[in-house]
This record gives C-alpha cells, sequence and structure tokens, in this order.
C-alpha cells in the first residue's frame, strides 16, 4: 500500500479488524519502527479526534510529528494548474508538496469540501495535489468526499461489539443546523460494504447519497421500519448530494431518541449536536458507544501508519 486515501485502499477488511485489535491490546509493541521517521499533519480544516488520534498513534510508533494549521499558519497554497498567481495564494502545490516531502516521511492531509462545487468536490483537488506532487505517502485524514480513517474505526468498533456473526447495521441521516459534508457516511458506507453485516441505510426524500458509492445497498426513507431488529445505529447528518450541498429538510422527527435506539447500540463519529441529532437520554444511557468509537481512531490510525512505515 502506497498511500491510503480510501477505504477502498483496504484489501481485507478482516485482517485489518484483528490487527488492529492487537495493536490496541499492545500498543507499543511496534515502537521501534518508526523511530527516527517524521510524520506531517497538514489541517486545511478544524480538528480534535482526528488530530489528537493520529498523533498519539504515531507517538505510538516511535515516529515524530509535525502539526500545521495549513489555512492559518501557511502561505496560502494554489492547487490549479497554470494558474496566473496573482490572487491570494502565494505558494503552489508542486514546490510545497515537494517541500514537505523533504522533512517528513509520511504526510497527512484534512481538506474539506466547498459543498458548492460537485464536481471539484469529487475530483478531490487537495488528496489528489497531494499524491502527485509529493514523494512520500499520503493519508487522508478527511477529504472532500470521505473519511477513511473514520471508516475503518467504524468497522473495528462494531467488529468489537458485534454479539452475532451477522449483525443489522443501520446508517440514519439526522437533522442538522447546518449544511455538512458527505465524507464520514461515504466511508461508512465502503467500510460496511466490505463487512459480513446486515446493512441498509434510512434517510429523507432528496438526501440519498452518490448512488456510485451506495451502490446496490438498500435505502428507505422510512426511519422505523429501517431500526428494526438493528444491532448498531449509526448516526449522521449530510447535506443533499442531488441538489448539491443545499439543505432540503429539518424535520425533527428525523432524531434518534431512546424509544427509536430500541436495543441497539449507537455510534456517531463526534462532535454531536445534542437534543438536535440525538437526544441525552441515548447519549448519556448504556447504549451509546461514541467514547468508545472515538477511542479507537488511535489504533485505526496506528495500523494504517504502520502499514506505510513497513513499505518505506
Amino acid at each position: 500500500m502506497k498511500h491510503y486515501t480510501s477505504i477502498n485502499d483496504i484489501d481485507n477488511i478482516q485482517s485489518w479488524i484483528e490487527e488492529a485489535k492487537a495493536l490496541k491490546a499492545n500498543p507499543l509493541k511496534h515502537i521501534t519502527l518508526g523511530q527516527h521517521k517524521t510524520i506531517g499533519l497538514l489541517f486545511f480544516n478544524s480538528s480534535l479526534r482526528t488530530r489528537l488520534s493520529t498523533q498519539k498513534a504515531a507517538l505510538n510508533l516511535g515516529m515524530d510529528p509535525i502539526v500545521m494549521n495549513v489555512s492559518g499558519d501557511a502561505w496560502g497554497i494554489e492547487f490549479g494548474d497554470g494558474t496566473i498567481m496573482n490572487g491570494n495564494t502565494a505558494e503552489h502545490i508542486k514546490e510545497a508538496a515537494a517541500v514537505v516531502s523533504q522533512y517528513c516521511n509520511i504526510i497527512a492531509v484534512r481538506a474539506f469540501p466547498t459543498l458548492t462545487d460537485k464536481a471539484l468536490d469529487e475530483s478531490e483537488q487537495v488528496i489528489n495535489a497531494f499524491m502527485k506532487y509529493a514523494s512520500v505517502p499520503i493519508v487522508n485524514m478527511e477529504s472532500a468526499t470521505g473519511h477513511p480513517l473514520q471508516g475503518l474505526t467504524d468497522a473495528i468498533t462494531i467488529s468489537e461489539y458485534a454479539n452475532k456473526p451477522r449483525p443489522k447495521v443501520v446508517l440514519s441521516w439526522a437533522p442538522h443546523v447546518k449544511a455538512l459534508p458527505h465524507a464520514v457516511a461515504n466511508s461508512f458506507v465502503q467500510a460496511m460494504q466490505k463487512m459480513d453485516v446486515e446493512f441498509v441505510i434510512t434517510n429523507p426524500e432528496g438526501y440519498n447519497l452518490n448512488p456510485e458509492i451506495t451502490a446496490n445497498t438498500p435505502i428507505t426513507h422510512n426511519q422505523n421500519e429501517a431500526f428494526k431488529n438493528a444491532d448498531f445505529i449509526y448516526v449522521k447528518n449530510w447535506s443533499s448530494y442531488n441538489d448539491y450541498g443545499k439543505i432540503m429538510n429539518t424535520d425533527p422527527h428525523w432524531m434518534i431518541t431512546k424509544e427509536k435506539l430500541g436495543d441497539a447500540k449507537f455510534m456517531h463519529c463526534l462532535p454531536v449536536r445534542r437534543n438536535v441529532i440525538v437526544e441525552d437520554a441515548v447519549l448519556d444511557s448504556d447504549s451509546s458507544i461514541v467514547i468508545q468509537q472515538a477511542n479507537n481512531r488511535t489504533y485505526a490510525a496506528q495500523l494504517v501508519l504502520k502499514k506505510l512505515l513497513e513499505n518505506l
């Protein structure tokens, strides 16, 4: 594996899950693997779990992390080819990626979508430019269309908490006050498609995700029907895909309640808006595994970095 930018970079998700569990049981076993190696964490957007868990994962492998808030601490970066740079950008990605590659053995990048230009977002301009012009492996810490570290985390968490061979997993849309990206939902769908689970997506009409990603996964607009006999309910808001980036529905009845949850485990990538996405009674109950899920972010990232280091 040269880069980790998509769930599709995982060749066998079950073997990855087992390896991640082994890392969790003994996080410092490979602490010499990354000795004298540096990872650059470049954040074009804000972060809490991704930033801290990826740093911790690197430290567990003996790596030295360098962290930069690109949008605030660096020169504005131009990504377009042939651009006359007489505007706000002072540095081209061709030079920036090449230079950072001399300082770092691995580069991890976080860059959100515009949610206004579907074609630009789906081109994954930022991640693809780093892969094109950097000379070291690239890790996707959330891009315009995917969050593969989160998707791997979610797969690990479901495997840990499943109490039957083939659990039922539901991805449910929930309301939000802002238009949000599709990245987490997309990577969760792709991860579940690789696992042996009964998987269904539920969302209001007009909120279907990219059909190229959901493919043959069942989609229903009846949330209550989808939740029947669910073992895991993963909740996330996303804006419209067809009416790109728009908020078409704010129906509060899609919020997750304790009554709706039933006996299922509640999952969310965090941060989560209490009493908008999900009521307090769910988050504060034993049915919520969001904190345990967040803990697994370290071991998902550590596994990815371990595999990249082994190929350097």
